[in-house]
């Protein structure tokens, strides 16, 4: 159950991470309501699997988690850059995240 909260925590990581662009500078309610909620629950469940998960381990993938998922969603609403060496450098960390859950004794 643990690695299911870090994924999911992950996903919020991205929400919030993204949301940020949206916030204006933190000038904008909605989204910056919106992004400090995502940001609370990114780390909320973090913590929850933290518990059962070691911390390197459950950080690394916490933030490789939304490191790909924010490239990918920068790609995808914001224009940015599709270049295939990107795109390369991005299935490296997901490797590194299934790498890690494969080694992981939890």
């Amino acid at each position: 159950m643990a690695w299911i909260y870090l994924v999911v925590a992950g996903l919020f990581e991205c929400g919030w991470a993204i949301g940020l662009k949206y916030t204006d500078g933190f000038t904008r309610p909605i989204p910056s309501l919106l992004t400090v909620s995502a940001m609370a629950i990114s780390f909320w469940l973090l913590s929850i699997a933290m518990k059962t998960i070691p911390v390197g381990t459950a950080y690394a993938v916490w933030t490789g988690i939304g490191a790909v998922g924010v490239a990918i969603l920068g790609m995808a609403l914001l224009g940015e850059s599709r270049d295939i060496m990107r795109v390369i450098c991005l299935l490296l960390i997901v490797s590194g995240i299934v790498g890690l859950k494969l080694v992981s004794t939890t």
